[in-house]
């Protein structure tokens, strides 16, 4: 009812329509309306003044990714107690609003290419239980303004669901992959027998891709053919992400990169994931190496 009379006094102050009159259109009792603009707040009312400002500063610095589960987690790791469906109110009450899911079906796979394919491994395999155990990777475009695309391929980390490399091109050729997996390579050192989970793209089945796999000692796994859900987790994880980015064009692919550069940085090192104990991805590896 609180918000009936926030709106109520509003309405008063922001136009020339008696208090009696706005009560009366809204079957709002007049006396029940004054007492409660002229009671002093209660304890649960003090609370919640108290909470605003620390979801809303929370919700605006994620830059409105985060909803209320999210939000109650980063709250408790300051020590204030706020359950999310108390933190849904607060939101709904300020008309915060987290970026929602659009509906984005790019095709980014051709695989009917004469490269040949590799197994699924992950049919039988059990759940990663270490860091660089298994990557997935994929791609996805991006549209510029104007017309045409950006592409923007990636690894990721099933394990701490890190991103542990990325890059940007304006075509969808196997150097855009190769400058992934290089970096990957380069900044993790994995060991020997990591698996590398991709879909059937001929980007993935080139010959030179193929060789920066058998040298680094990887094990190659694709997905089935025409069969989405054996990357289902990385398809989920470009789901998040675009939606979190939030820019329907770009301006160029330069323009891209340094929006996408933000992004993981923030998804790294801020953005907390349930799935790994409302930790961010790096507070996951660096506290995974250090048990082991």
């Amino acid at each position: 009812m609180s918000d009936v009379y926030a709106a109520i006094e509003a309405i008063a102050q922001d136009t020339s329509i008696p208090t009696v009159t706005i009560c009366d259109a809204l079957e709002v009792s007049r006396s029940a309306y004054y007492d409660w603009l002229t009671r002093e707040p209660g304890a649960r009312e003090q609370e919640l003044d108290e909470l605003t400002p620390a979801i809303v500063d929370i919700f605006v610095r994620h830059r409105r990714r985060y909803r209320a589960r999210r939000i109650a987690s980063e709250l408790a790791d300051e020590d204030i107690v706020c359950s999310p469906k108390r933190v849904a109110w607060v939101l709904k009450s300020q008309g915060l609003r987290a970026i929602q899911p659009r509906s984005f079906v790019p095709k980014t796979t051709d695989s009917r290419h004469t490269l040949g394919y590799s197994p699924n491994l992950l049919l039988e395999a059990d759940e990663p239980t270490r860091v660089d155990e298994l990557w997935v990777g994929d791609i996805t475009y991006l549209p510029l303004r104007g017309g045409g695309f950006g592409y923007l391929a990636a690894l990721l980390d099933r394990y701490s669901r890190d991103i542990v490399a990325w890059s940007i091109d304006a075509t969808m050729t196997e150097p855009l992959v190769l400058d992934v997996l290089r970096r990957a390579i380069r900044e993790r050192q994995p060991r020997a027998g990591l698996v590398h989970h991709t879909d059937r793209g001929g980007q993935y089945a080139g010959t030179e891709y193929r060789a920066v796999l058998r040298r680094a000692s990887m094990k190659q796994s694709m997905s089935r053919a025409d069969n989405c859900y054996d990357n289902a987790f990385m398809e989920s994880c470009w789901s998040s992400i675009k939606r979190e980015l939030e820019v329907a064009e770009y301006d160029s692919v330069v323009a891209a990169r340094t929006v996408v550069a933000e992004y993981v940085r923030h998804y790294r090192l801020e953005r907390e994931h349930s799935a790994i104990g409302y930790l961010t991805p790096h507070q996951f590896v660096t506290r995974t190496m250090a048990q082991n």
